[in-house]
């Protein structure tokens, strides 16, 4: 089987693939200071308990955007799992030509949610993950990754919206009834998830205008459902498309 994690700067998702089919996934509160034996214990414990032996896990392929983690889940998975981790390298070992500048600049979370989307939808398309920021990844007709744009993630902005002003606390992040808030908490959660709705609508729509063809639009990560309820622009809603990247980027290198 194949052990498979998107390590991102907020959550750090896993997932098992046993012969193509994904059989179990989690989302997890990354830590930076976390050593190579936590992650092996903790990693090893959700196996367990989901009924699957870590001695299963023949090979693990890993899309890191926090640097200062790399060399422990190197360690973490040459102690726990024998094997020598595969890590997302954009424009090195990935099955998708990126058609920008500086192709080792673009994040291996984009990369990968790029390949796992060419797989389940027509191009062109564009993929909008919502994590610690709000990406959108543009691929056009040809397969090609084009680029796209990085905005504040919704909780990143909320934070710093409470933390600069005072007289405003944490609310959660729920869709309101109306869009005209009626006490302080239905306000924020009106400026933020209809805010960020027509953020999102706003940037489509001048990604289209730019893109040939009839444009897809995916959502994916952990916030995604939220805002895909409210912007008009969002076609599709699919959790776990950074996985299925991370599998389809260790296919491809498996076969050179």
């Amino acid at each position: 089987m194949l052990l498979v994690a998107d390590v991102g700067n907020t959550n750090t998702v896993l997932g098992v693939y046993d012969e193509g089919r994904l059989v179990v996934s989690w989302r997890l509160t990354s830590r930076r200071e976390q050593t190579a034996d936590e992650y092996g214990v903790l990693i090893q414990t959700l196996l367990r308990n989901h009924g699957l032996d870590p001695r299963q896990i023949i090979d693990v392929a890993i899309s890191n955007v926090v640097p200062p983690v790399q060399q422990t889940l190197e360690w973490m998975c040459e102690k726990y799992f024998r094997v020598a981790p595969l890590f997302v390298d954009p424009g090195v070992n990935t099955p998708i030509p990126l058609k920008v500048e500086t192709p080792s600049e673009v994040g291996p979370d984009r990369v990968v949610n790029a390949v796992g989307a060419l797989a389940r939808y027509p191009a062109p398309f564009i993929v909008i993950d919502f994590g610690t920021a709000t990406t959108f990844d543009c691929v056009n007709a040809r397969g090609e990754f084009i680029g796209g744009a990085i905005a504040p993630g919704i909780t990143t902005a909320a934070d710093a919206l409470l933390t600069r002003a005072a007289r405003l606390s944490r609310v959660e992040l729920v869709r309101p009834k109306d869009a005209i808030g009626r006490n302080t908490t239905t306000n924020v959660q009106s400026g933020i998830v209809y805010g960020y709705a027509g953020l999102v609508d706003g940037i489509v729509e001048r990604m289209r205008a730019e893109m040939d063809g009839t444009v897809t639009v995916i959502a994916t990560g952990g916030l995604a459902p939220l805002i895909a309820d409210v912007a008009r622009s969002i076609q599709h809603v699919d959790q776990d498309l950074t996985l299925e990247g991370l599998r389809l980027v260790y296919e491809h290198a498996r076969r050179r």
